[in-house]
């Protein structure tokens, strides 16, 4: 199966690895819709992304402005989610108990929408691809929330898959990759943080949005692949 000529919508596509995937299929000849919560980020992505892509706006984590969403873009033969914002980190002794549910808001409650939104709207031979992340298989202290987030994911995806059969719903599990998930950091520290995390992991250097990009298309296009998790991590789980 190739993308030539389908229809991808990626919510969450208009910068870091979103962004990577919708260039990516767009490349590799799909009709890409990208969508954002800020109307700013939609417009920048659209001025680096091939002609022919389109842009949406829309609060990913308002159930009722996703749904409008993917009924207004309409028929689609792969939904991608990459949709999230930074998870902050915090001992269990000293959480934020309110803050700690709102993470859930968009990277779980926003992806278990946008699903049950476009179930309806998924072609035959189509697929669904979520992102969770390496926190689920190897936390650190104060990472509780962020752990369970990605771990939620991942289930999510298995039960879909089982669900939405025959649409095939996977999912991808990033490590450390360069992108603006980290730019609440200042440069210093941001660079020494890359530095720090790549000597310490077998590739020797933190992923680019780019490497991360490849398996969310290779989860599209690899039509016997279902309730997967493919982790990109450039080996962070083995040490």
């Amino acid at each position: 199966m190739t993308l030539d000529g389908a229809r991808v919508l990626v919510l969450g596509g208009t910068s870091g690895i979103g962004l990577a995937t919708a260039q990516l299929a767009a490349q590799q000849g799909a009709k890409v819709v990208v969508a954002s919560s800020r109307a700013s980020s939609v417009e920048r992505a659209l001025a680096v992304l091939p002609a022919g892509t389109s842009g949406e706006v829309a609060d990913l984590a308002d159930t009722e402005a996703v749904r409008a969403l993917v009924a207004h873009v309409g028929a689609i033969d792969h939904l991608v989610f990459t949709a999230g914002d930074a998870l902050s980190l915090s001992p269990v002794a000293d959480m934020d108990l309110d803050a700690a549910r709102s993470a859930f808001d968009l990277r779980f409650f926003g992806a278990l929408a946008a699903v049950s939104a476009a179930a309806a709207q998924l072609r035959p031979g189509g697929s669904v691809v979520l992102t969770t992340g390496i926190a689920a298989f190897r936390p650190g202290p104060g990472w509780s929330v962020a752990a369970s987030v990605c771990g939620a994911v991942i289930s999510l995806t298995r039960a879909l898959a089982v669900e939405l059969a025959p649409v095939r719903v996977n999912a991808v599990s990033p490590g450390y990759i360069r992108s603006p998930l980290w730019d609440g950091m200042d440069d210093d520290a941001r660079a020494a943080f890359y530095a720090q995390v790549g000597t310490a992991i077998p590739l020797g250097r933190v992923g680019e949005v780019d490497e991360a990009a490849q398996a969310y298309v290779h989860l599209m296009t690899s039509t016997y692949a279902t309730g997967t998790v493919i982790t990109v991590d450039g080996g962070s789980l083995l040490v």
